[in-house]
């Protein structure tokens, strides 16, 4: 039976959705962010003429939408809100959060709960992560892969065999891909250019089998075998985050590897590119130290990836 796992990682809470050996989703959740079924507080700076929306200024400094105003409302008035879709940044701009002014209706929080673990089994999460990482899950016969831009997430299809055969192969690495980079908004899939409406039929049969449990709305394909869908979006994707903060991601998982370093001496030595270096925040070392119960010291090699550290545990 499926249940979520929860690692209490350092500068991210991590969520994988498990049955028996496999991953049917995941998650990701940072310290400090507006989340989706959070309160929050603020003041309605601007109004729309005509229309039950504005933007509101929440007490730390951020601005969301805020829809579903009474009409009595005016601008410079204090509202209780909640939020409905977190903030998601993109290449050169921040789209706002999403937020309806407080009523019985308060959307419970998207982030799951489940049984907490000291550590995830191994290998589940470091699949998950790599694969989010390079946006491609390979499947017989081809791969996927996936990409975001500021009007969707698109999914492109390589690998060979007839173009019925290949999207049909395709569409359990879809589903995968969908659930594992918690996927949401507009979503563009660029199946191979498919003649036949017949066979096009039969993929959109097989793709409606995948995502019977994935709640959405989508389009057939069309004849250049294009398929849209469109799901709730409730805030940055894994795809979103390491097209974002690529740094940050992996200055996050430099982290986890050095919490998981196996060995015996006083002093845990992290090797990680600069850039990482850079990135790494004292308080979180100084909690790896906590948790680790040894010193700790960073090195850096630039000949290392970003995606790549490395960690041991020393004499000296």
């Amino acid at each position: 039976m499926a249940e979520w796992l929860i690692e209490h990682g350092i500068g991210e809470t991590r969520a994988l959705l498990v049955e028996g050996d496999n991953v049917l989703a995941a998650r990701i959740q940072w310290p400090g962010e507006l989340v989706v079924g959070a309160r929050v507080s603020g003041q309605l700076v601007t109004k729309l003429a005509g229309k039950r929306r504005g933007i509101v200024r929440l007490d730390n400094g951020a601005e969301a939408l805020v829809d579903h105003l009474p009409a009595n409302v005016t601008e410079g008035q204090q509202l209780d809100c909640v939020i409905t879709r977190a903030p998601i940044a993109e290449r050169g701009r921040l789209k706002r959060a999403q937020a309806r002014v407080a009523g019985s209706d308060a959307p419970v929080s998207a982030f799951p709960e489940g049984q907490t673990l000291h550590r995830f089994p191994a290998g589940l999460w470091d699949e998950v992560w790599h694969a989010a990482s390079a946006g491609e899950i390979a499947f017989a016969g081809g791969s996927i892969l996936v990409s975001t831009t500021p009007a969707m997430t698109v999914i492109d299809i390589d690998g060979n065999g007839s173009p019925r055969d290949l999207a049909l192969a395709a569409i359990p690495a879809i589903g995968q891909a969908l659930r594992w980079f918690d996927i949401g908004g507009n979503i563009g899939i660029d199946f191979p250019t498919i003649q036949d409406k017949a066979e096009r039929k039969a993929v959109d049969a097989a793709l409606d089998v995948e995502l019977a449990d994935w709640p959405h709305e989508r389009t057939a394909m069309n004849g250049f075998g294009f398929v849209q869908l469109v799901a709730r979006l409730e805030g940055p994707s894994l795809l979103h985050r390491f097209a974002t903060s690529r740094t940050g991601m992996c200055a996050r998982h430099a982290l986890r590897v050095a919490e998981q370093a196996q060995g015996h001496g006083p002093v845990l030595e992290l090797r990680v590119h600069p850039a990482l270096k850079a990135k790494l925040k004292p308080e979180w070392l100084a909690e790896l130290t906590r948790r680790t119960g040894r010193e700790v010291r960073v090195e850096s090699d630039p000949g290392l990836a970003l995606e790549a550290p490395s960690a041991q545990i020393v004499a000296a």
